[in-house]
């Protein structure tokens, strides 16, 4: 089955806080990268709604081993997190509109989101999606090991959002290279108040980011997984970098919740 690619004005309606100024998080797309290839990346995942009959993609996460996904709090909140509905991943994915026989679509059995994610501050923006199934690790689907140290230099951001700022999502799976900065940096850009020592960020040179359609997907840094893509002021504007769960501060959390 083909996957509905979230639209703007759909996207705001689901997985993104309404409480911060923002045009992304929650329809995600990439911006200022390229395709990505078949196979390289095994351990991003789509989160797909079939609410409406159809596939419907709204947001990343990555693979953290079978049985496990994680993502961002923001992409879950106010779901049913004990009994979910018509919520499901699919794993292997790289043509949103094609089926190329490497995807493996599996249902949400039950959400664990974070005991102290908050709607306003945006902290703490990590859940876990238990699958029904576990997945058939090869190839094309494969678990990503946690950053549990403190992440630097230039790291990849995946993902199916938008290619800009209110615009158009692909359908091939994106890549994009972006710098980490530092917490000094990041908080000079958006005020000390909201950049919390549990949180990242990467990009602000006003080419590449993450944006619309890419949260709760990976921002991977020498093959582990370093953050979690979760908000920021528009996409790819120049010093406004992106904002990311930083996995380290919740390594120990995804442990303990992931049995």
């Amino acid at each position: 089955m083909k996957v509905l690619i979230f639209t703007l004005l759909v996207a705001g309606a689901f997985a993104v806080p309404a409480n911060r100024p923002r045009l992304r998080k929650g329809l995600n797309k990439i911006v200022g990268g390229e395709d990505a290839t078949p196979g390289e990346f095994p351990y991003q995942i789509s989160f797909q709604d079939t609410t409406w009959g159809f596939v419907f993609h709204f947001c990343g996460g990555s693979v953290y081993n079978e049985n496990y996904i994680v993502t961002a709090g923001h992409c879950v909140y106010g779901k049913n997190y004990d009994s979910p509905k018509h919520l499901q991943i699919t794993a292997g994915e790289h043509n949103l509109g094609k089926e190329e026989g490497n995807e493996q679509s599996v249902k949400v059995e039950k959400i664990i989101l974070h005991e102290d994610y908050s709607t306003w501050t945006i902290s703490n923006d990590i859940s876990l999606l238990k699958l029904a199934e576990p997945l058939t690790m090869n190839d094309y689907v494969k678990g990503i090991p946690l950053e549990t140290g403190v992440a630097s230099g230039d790291c990849q951001v995946t993902g199916w959002g938008a290619l800009s700022e209110g615009g158009s999502s692909p359908s091939l799976l994106q890549k994009v290279t972006v710098a980490i900065i530092s917490d000094e940096k990041c908080r000079d850009a958006y005020g000390s108040n909201k950049i919390l020592d549990s949180m990242m960020c990467a990009g602000g040179d006003g080419e590449k980011d993450s944006c619309q359609g890419d949260s709760g997907g990976p921002l991977a840094c020498d093959g582990r997984l370093a953050g979690v893509v979760s908000w920021g002021y528009g996409c790819a504007r120049p010093k406004y970098p992106g904002v990311y769960t930083e996995v380290s501060y919740f390594a120990d959390w995804v442990v303990s919740h992931a049995i």
